[in-house]
């Protein structure tokens, strides 16, 4: 660890630098999330409520699901730009150096300017947990924890899916954004009010219903029974790290290096 904290400390100080340009940047990111939650009032202003979900219990699914990507995105960025890694023979340089790959690879670009979606998620969070109506509990409180936690691990995951992609393409496939992009935006609303393929897809292949759908039905208190289940699902989520990890190491082992 005391490695990946001096990558992030040459980043904050690479970003410090122009401190104008990083604030400008950062207050750009936080208008992407709140022109998002002003699209959702609108429409919850016009129709009232989407398939029995008042607009203070979707801005749970909202808040959470921005505030795991914000995290992912700015930790995991490295991932995200992994094929610029492969085409100009960085990783060769990696893969020589006695450390984790996985580490070099997310210190090697740290987003910092995707705080200003952290900061403006956070605003609708703490909105969205003293409007809502919910009466909290310790379970409800850990079951909360959990799906922002998931969120991170799951987005956290696609992103190395899409690098272990590029060890066979040496570009990566755009359809990716489908699951990052998509599923951040998919994920603002529980799944439910999508048709039953949509749902049964992001559980079964994509486990994005694990951190947005099943738990926010147990703290809303709208669960069929299988309490434990629907409180403690996202964990699914930040299982799936594993076999994420293994498509990695699989993409690592048969990798050519470029010849630069």
């Amino acid at each position: 660890m005391r490695l990946y904290f001096k990558y992030f400390s040459m980043h904050l100080r690479s970003a410090m630098e122009y401190k104008t340009s990083f604030f400008i940047t950062a207050l750009g990111q936080g208008f992407t999330t709140f022109f998002a939650f002003l699209s959702m009032y609108f429409l919850f202003h016009r129709f009232g409520s989407v398939k029995g979900y008042s607009f203070n219990e979707v801005l749970l699914c909202f808040s959470t699901i921005f505030m795991s990507f914000a995290l992912a995105e700015c930790f995991g960025r490295g991932f995200d730009a992994f094929s610029g890694i492969i085409s100009n023979g960085e990783f060769d340089r990696i893969m020589v150096r006695p450390q984790s790959e996985v580490l070099q690879v997310i210190g090697s670009r740290l987003e910092l300017s995707r705080m200003g979606r952290l900061v403006q998620a956070l605003m609708v969070f703490i909105y969205a947990i003293i409007t809502c109506g919910i009466q909290w509990s310790f379970d409800k409180i850990i079951t909360l924890t959990l799906m922002i936690l998931g969120g991170i691990c799951l987005f956290f995951a696609l992103f190395m899916i899409y690098a272990a992609i590029c060890f066979f393409t040496l570009e990566g496939l755009e359809f990716m954004n489908i699951f990052t992009d998509g599923g951040r935006e998919l994920a603002q609303y529980p799944l439910d009010i999508y048709k039953d393929w949509v749902v049964k897809f992001f559980t079964f292949v994509v486990p994005l219903a694990f951190i947005n759908y099943y738990p926010f039905l147990y703290i809303i208190g709208k669960n069929k029974g299988y309490d434990i289940f629907y409180m403690l699902s996202p964990i699914i989520s930040i299982l799936f790290l594993f076999p994420s990890y293994v498509l990695w190491r699989f993409g690592v082992r048969h990798y050519k290096s470029t010849g630069s």
